[in-house]
């Protein structure tokens, strides 16, 4: 669908500046598929410019700065968490986008809203969801009933695209969407490694030989690696990807990480928690709800909720529906008074 073509906007000089410089399989704003919902055009944005901006003021992204990436909840402030995960799967999605002359405002935008739809406590809690709903959850359609209903950003059908297929085994309609779904495998299998290492869990040393020589043990060296044979590979061709050889010691590194960090390392013991946290209060609000609405719909409502809340916020609500708490709650600071006519 042609946006507006008035040639004294800021937006059109933009939309020219993509038809004249990027490459031709780059996806260019002035020819998208358009929203949903036809709506006016800003003057000063192209309409992915408007998806990011529209992602990045909404309140699951906010949300996303308080739910696990794969440390529950954790107390070091170094440590990713989704929000920080998104960011770095946005700058090397833009890197890479630029680098290949592909729409970077497009790329940007699937980004920032590919994790939007994650549950609290990271896959753990997707994976209770998906045992308790009858269809199962997962959460990149998730992502996208956050940016199609639960806040009807109302986006372009590209960025949508994009959102839904970052996930392995979906195929992505644009190249900016093929990047990051590349891109968010770079990121975390980089970020995940680092942070594993500051938890003590592994050590340099310990990753596979054969992937330390390929890519080096130093993180900046490994991931600039990783970004450049993405790009070096993709140059000139329609479809994104790293070279053959890359992407066999990428697979390799994410296979180890599976087996040495995401199942039974130390980093997964207090997930026993987390899982008893999301399915007790999954229950409870669905039997609370029941009476008012068929089981479905219940489901559905509390689906939503749930995936939701951040780590703290479920914990919270965790406590006051099934921890007793003290018949006086309220702190008081009485005592203050009571000591200044004690103390002369």
């Amino acid at each position: 669908m042609a946006t507006d073509l008035k040639k004294d906007t800021i937006k059109y000089k933009l939309e020219q500046r993509e038809i004249e410089y990027l490459s031709d399989i780059a996806t260019k704003s002035r020819f998208s598929v358009g929203r949903k919902k036809q709506e006016d055009e800003c003057p000063l944005r192209t309409c992915f410019q408007r998806d990011r901006d529209r992602i990045l003021h909404s309140k699951a992204f906010r949300r996303l700065k308080h739910k696990t990436q794969v440390f529950l909840s954790p107390f070091d402030d170094h440590f990713r968490t989704r929000l920080t995960h998104t960011l770095e799967v946005s700058q090397i999605g833009r890197t890479i986008a630029r680098a290949l002359d592909l729409n970077e405002d497009l790329a940007e935008a699937i980004a920032m809203g590919h994790d939007l739809g994650h549950t609290p406590f990271g896959h753990c809690g997707e994976g209770v969801l998906d045992e308790l709903m009858p269809n199962g959850f997962h959460h990149n359609l998730q992502s996208v009933r956050v940016v199609e209903i639960l806040e009807n950003l109302n986006l372009c059908q590209e960025t949508v695209d994009g959102i839904l297929t970052h996930t392995w085994g979906f195929q992505p309609k644009t190249p900016e969407a093929q990047v990051v779904q590349l891109a968010d495998k770079v990121a975390y299998i980089n970020h995940d490694i680092e942070d594993s290492i500051r938890a003590g869990i592994i050590s340099e040393s310990d990753l596979p030989k054969e992937c330390i020589k390929y890519f080096s043990s130093i993180q900046k060296k490994r991931l600039n690696k990783m970004i450049g044979e993405i790009i070096e590979n993709s140059i000139g061709k329609p479809v994104i990807s790293m070279s053959e050889e890359g992407w066999h010691y990428t697979t390799k590194l994410r296979e180890w990480l599976f087996k040495n960090v995401y199942v039974d390392s130390p980093a997964k013991l207090e997930e026993v928690k987390a899982k008893r946290v999301v399915s007790e209060l999954f229950n409870y609000y669905v039997e609370l709800l029941t009476p008012n609405c068929d089981k479905d719909k219940a489901l559905r409502i509390v689906c939503d909720y749930i995936s939701g809340m951040t780590d703290r916020y479920a914990i919270e609500r965790f406590k006051q529906i099934f921890i007793p708490a003290p018949m006086i709650t309220k702190a008081s600071d009485d005592y203050l008074f009571r000591l200044a006519k004690i103390i002369d």
